[in-house]
């Protein structure tokens, strides 16, 4: 059984964070372990509190896991300070393992979840260390200190994050301004890249998509999927989350991540790398 990570907040919701990384591990046949910096007290509408978990604590949880289990892969969301990013930095660079980065900072109702001094930490000593960055482009905008308008600032913010020693960043489509399609850019640090284009899902239903994405390449990298067949499975994974809605909540409502099973992991997704 291949054993994953993912180090991030609680969301009481159930629709993002941690739990929807054990759902998404779950559906995708990994085994999930975790590591949790912060409580919030959160649902659809948005973010009504949030209880962060010391520095100490954060190092003892991944000791405890890592002592006893065979980790793969690491996914990284909510981490909250820059003392929290520091410990997880400090202690992954000893270990082998594939990190993957969702830099959440903004929750779906605007609440900031990434203290603004803990963007330099995210930058000087997780990057360096990291296999896969996955911004959506505010995020991008924030890491990589370019307004991002059109498809030559995203390339341009794109080369200045691989700059920090991630192997690869994920530039993520859904707040583009693409009427009919989501177009994921993939950027690699050996100067290659390519495009994965999905049908755009016009709904309000989209809580935790970033968490299910990065999940996703995380469960597939610990399977052992090469980078790009991870990505595009993962992006089959949240596209078919999106498309087929729980309809529950009264704001931004979870992703289904029942769906990638149920639809046998079918779903059109259309690779250039022009």
């Amino acid at each position: 059984m291949d054993v994953v990570m993912t180090i991030a907040g609680a969301d009481s919701g159930g629709g993002a964070g941690i739990q929807a990384d054990l759902k998404t591990f779950q559906e995708l046949k990994v085994f999930g372990t975790t590591v949790i910096t912060a409580l919030t007290a959160q649902n659809t509408l948005g973010v009504q509190g949030i209880f962060p978990t010391s520095p100490d604590f954060v190092l003892q949880q991944l000791t405890s896991v890592f002592s006893d289990f065979h980790v793969k892969a690491v996914k990284t969301g909510m981490l909250f300070s820059a003392e929290i990013i520091e410990v997880i930095a400090n202690y992954l660079q000893q270990k082998d393992v594939q990190l993957v980065i969702d830099p959440v900072m903004i929750a779906k109702g605007g609440e900031s979840l990434l203290q603004k001094e803990a963007v330099d930490a995210l930058k000087n000593t997780l990057l360096p260390i990291a296999t896969v960055l996955t911004p959506n482009i505010p995020e991008a905008e924030v890491i990589s200190g370019i307004k991002i308008e059109n498809e030559d600032h995203m390339t341009k913010a794109a080369h200045t994050m691989l700059q920090y020693g991630v192997q690869c960043v994920v530039m993520k489509g859904g707040h583009s301004k693409e009427l009919n399609t989501a177009t994921d850019k993939v950027y690699l640090a050996d100067g290659t890249s390519f495009s994965m284009i999905s049908k755009r899902i016009h709904t309000k239903h989209t809580h935790g998509t970033g968490c299910t994405f990065s999940a996703a390449i995380t469960s597939f990298l610990g399977r052992g999927l090469s980078l790009k067949e991870a990505m595009i499975e993962a992006k089959k994974f949240v596209q078919l989350a999106i498309e087929n809605p729980l309809n529950i909540g009264h704001g931004h409502g979870p992703t289904n991540h029942f769906a990638y099973q149920q639809r046998k992991g079918q779903y059109e997704v259309i690779v250039d790398e022009s």
